[in-house]
């Protein structure tokens, strides 16, 4: 069974950055789409990033030019790198893998304070 973990959420100012990882157990890895959602209290979860296993990204509109997502295949882990973060960037932050079916991390959360 594949495992997703999460890691590197915190509290951090308007303007700061973050950089979030999420470590995979298995091989499958190599051959998955990966993908950062999050969830604010009371909404829905939505598309932060996602990056196919040939490289190609994708990324919502609210933070194109601020987050980039990239994948280190031989380490397992997909990256969500957060620049000038926003107060309306609070959530909490969940690492998915996708092939013929799908998998969750458990969340991380991410603080901005104005």
């Amino acid at each position: 069974q594949v495992q997703l973990v999460e890691s590197g959420g915190g509290l951090v100012q308007a303007g700061g950055s973050l950089r979030l990882s999420c470590a995979a157990s298995g091989s499958i890895f190599r051959v998955a789409a990966m993908g950062w959602y999050r969830q604010a209290p009371g909404k829905q979860r939505e598309l932060v990033a996602s990056i196919t296993s040939g490289g190609t990204t994708n990324y919502a509109n609210s933070v194109k030019g601020r987050f980039t997502i990239s994948r280190d295949n031989a380490k397992r882990t997909v990256y969500l790198q957060m620049n000038s973060l926003k107060p309306e960037d609070t959530a909490t932050y969940y690492c998915n893998l996708h092939t013929i079916s799908e998998i969750w991390g458990q969340g991380t959360l991410v603080t901005v304070s104005s």
